[in-house]
């Protein structure tokens, strides 16, 4: 029973965790990537569609995005929804195709992208700390109604702050990683 508990505890965690790196993946860094842009809401025809769903995005150069859409008519909706983002980039059109060019990263714009960076890293240790307390009810919820003994209550709770441990520390790794990548120049 408590088995099953932390294999569920873990799958969520790790839920979290993948929220986590698709969040930071959006984060700009010194290079051009689709997944900067590709979740940007776009109001077309009256609904809002990511553009991944109305273009093609290509990396030509290290520092610009080339963004193809689909359908010509999308071309302003997209502009729009890129001008209205806090990207901070400015689309070069010429009618077939949208060109966005990151300037390089200035020392303040790093240290904001750091602060949200780290933002986001306690959000997801939040959501972990959230999961290990719900199991902990659980557990405990089972220990009083006799379903496990109050040795396995406490085997499990060692558990649970072992694979709570181990997830917080992953997070750790994943936003010294994303930290080491925004201040590269």
């Amino acid at each position: 029973m408590i088995d099953e508990l932390l294999r569920e505890s873990k799958q969520r965690m790790r839920g979290a965790l993948e929220v986590l790196e698709d969040d930071l993946i959006a984060i700009r860094t010194g290079r051009a990537s689709p997944a900067l842009v590709e979740r940007l809401q776009v109001e077309y025809y009256g609904s809002s569609l990511s553009l991944i769903q109305l273009a093609t995005i290509s990396v030509p150069e290290s520092r610009q995005l080339l963004i193809r859409p689909f359908d010509t008519s999308s071309f302003k909706a997209i502009e729009r929804a890129i001008q209205a983002s806090d990207l901070g980039l400015t689309p070069n059109s010429d009618g077939k195709v949208i060109r966005l060019n990151l300037p390089p990263l200035t020392e303040e714009r790093r240290r904001d992208l750091v602060k949200m960076v780290h933002s986001r890293l306690e959000d997801c240790r939040v959501a972990i700390r959230n999961i290990r307390r719900d199991s902990l009810k659980d557990m405990r919820e089972f220990e009083k109604e006799k379903l496990i003994s109050e040795d396995e209550l406490k085997r499990g709770e060692d558990d649970l702050q072992d694979l709570t441990d181990e997830m917080v520390a992953e997070v750790d790794v994943i936003g010294d990683r994303k930290e080491k990548e925004i201040m590269e120049f």
